[in-house]
């Protein structure tokens, strides 16, 4: 399997990138996050993701910020709720790069790391790496939920582990607001 891993931050990576090299595979990380807020955290998660990589000896691939591009495309969607339709257009947005660079580069299946964070919905997660991978002959979209078989204890080690940054909110200006009432997604176990 050749697999293009969709990265969002260093702490949601570390123990994925970990399950996978322990499983024979080794993946290219794509850094691609438009949503993220205030350009410095963009800067700051990016950083985190490309230390990790060089670390491991792992290739990753650099993607536009590109972040008034974004507020186009979720725009009249600002004000919905975490979980809610703006989400899953910025999960679309995401996949569908992702789902696109692997199509031009030869992969043939890429995943992400937004499904290790039990703040995000795991169904949005999914329909939107789907849909991107049906845009795409000979892509696939690995689902798989992240946050079981121990990898949500083993992200909080490499965390301490390796000093990672360890930001409190999902990334966008939208998501910053909701920090104070935000509630785990319950649909799935951790």
């Amino acid at each position: 399997m050749r697999l293009l891993l969709h990265t969002c931050c260093a702490p949601c990576s570390a123990a994925i990138i970990e399950w996978l090299l322990t499983n024979n595979i080794r993946p290219v990380l794509y850094y691609f996050n438009p949503n993220i807020y205030p350009p410095e955290e963009y800067v700051i998660r990016k950083s985190e993701c490309t230390r990790y990589a060089q670390m491991l000896g792992l290739n990753i691939v650099d993607g536009d910020y590109g972040h008034e591009n974004w507020l186009k495309e979720i725009a009249g969607l600002e004000h919905e709720p975490e979980r809610g339709r703006r989400c899953l257009q910025c999960f679309r947005i995401r996949m569908l790069a992702t789902a696109r660079i692997a199509y031009e580069r030869g992969f043939d299946h890429f995943a992400t790391t937004l499904a290790s964070s039990r703040w995000k919905s795991l169904e949005q997660i999914a329909d939107a790496g789907h849909w991107a991978a049906a845009q795409f002959e000979g892509v696939e979209f690995l689902e798989k939920n992240w946050r079981k078989g121990g990898l949500s204890e083993r992200r909080k080690i490499l965390l301490a582990e390796n000093g990672f940054y360890n930001q409190q909110y999902c990334g966008c200006e939208f998501s910053m607001r909701n920090t104070e009432n935000r509630q785990p997604d319950k649909t799935e176990s951790l």
